[in-house]
């Protein structure tokens, strides 16, 4: 009996974004978020609202009410957010040690 190599290979597979984020891990400090908008007032004044488009995770929301709302927990410290920002309005560090997102491939 031959072992067949072809049995045993399949085809590579290609991960979406979600599933891709899906095996990062992320420990959140509740107490001390590491991005905070610096004043709602010029995110109601901004009309590009940059964050919202770039953010790779979509990490930035635009309520209702015009003010810009962060989902820090899933960020994955990219720092887009800080240097698209045309205002310089996000509070942007990273997470205290140990801390923040863990990625586990690539």
């Amino acid at each position: 009996m031959s072992i067949n190599l072809r049995d045993y290979l399949t085809p590579p597979q290609i991960l979406n974004r979600d599933d891709s984020l899906a095996l990062n891990s992320f420990k959140i400090n509740e107490k001390d978020p590491h991005l905070k908008i610096k004043d709602q007032n010029v995110c109601l004044a901004c009309e590009g609202k940059e964050c919202t488009h770039t953010c790779p995770v979509e990490n930035y929301q635009t309520e209702e009410n015009g003010h810009t709302t962060i989902y820090w927990e899933s960020c994955i410290e990219c720092g887009t957010c800080r240097i698209i920002c045309p205002f310089d309005n996000i509070d942007w560090k990273y997470p205290t040690g140990g801390f923040g997102v863990s990625y586990r491939y690539g």
